[in-house]
């Protein structure tokens, strides 16, 4: 048998390769403050995303009402079919990620304000931390709600990766922010939403990652 045999023939150990409970708890952490910090980022240049966290940001455009609550109230929805179709774990530690991206939101505006931030690196670098943020909560068994959800229920039917299923749904909630912004932000935040999407679905693929 070749080296290279070998090496396609080999069989993991699933409880080896399982996640620890510090590791769960570090990689939710971690990941719900790097999707936060990309959130706030594009909110702060006044941009849209994909998903339901897109229709937050343009929700919190187009009405009066907080950041927070409106993240909140959207994932909602999705925190039910998550219950119905990954169960309980997965639907607890979501909804501990939505909380958590909506208190970081409030922590963010207080100690990190930023003004005269370039709206191109805002947009970039909000989806490439958002995407890196879902990355890492996909990985360790959660999500932050929304579309997300769809996507990873999607992959696990169909492999059809998450990613993919993620942009088709991103282009249709930044195509409806034309109703509310100007059409160079839509375009840029269009870009952006590419940005994220492809960081998922270039780096999460089921079967590849072995930690569970």
């Amino acid at each position: 048998m070749t080296n290279e045999t070998a090496a396609r023939s080999l069989v993991f150990d699933w409880e080896q390769t399982r996640h620890t409970v510090a590791e769960d708890v570090q990689g939710i952490v971690i990941g719900t403050f790097v999707a936060a910090l990309g959130l706030y980022l594009l909110k702060s240049a006044g941009a849209v995303t994909g998903g339901t966290a897109g229709l937050a940001l343009l929700l919190d455009q187009a009405t009066e009402l907080p950041f927070w609550l409106i993240f909140a109230l959207v994932n909602l929805p999705f925190a039910i079919l998550a219950l119905w179709k990954k169960g309980l774990r997965f639907t607890i530690l979501t909804c501990i990620c939505i909380a958590g991206v909506a208190g970081l939101t409030v922590v963010n505006a207080a100690l990190l304000p930023v003004t005269g931030l370039d709206p191109i690196y805002s947009v970039f670098a909000g989806n490439l931390l958002a995407g890196v943020g879902l990355l890492i909560l996909f990985r360790h068994g959660a999500s932050v709600g929304g579309v997300n959800i769809v996507a990873l229920l999607l992959q696990e039917k169909t492999g059809f990766r998450a990613g993919w299923t993620q942009m088709t749904l991103d282009v249709l909630v930044v195509l409806s922010s034309l109703f509310v912004l100007p059409w160079p932000t839509v375009i840029l935040s269009a870009l952006g939403a590419v940005v994220m999407s492809v960081v998922l679905a270039m780096n999460h693929r089921e079967g590849r990652y072995i930690g569970r």
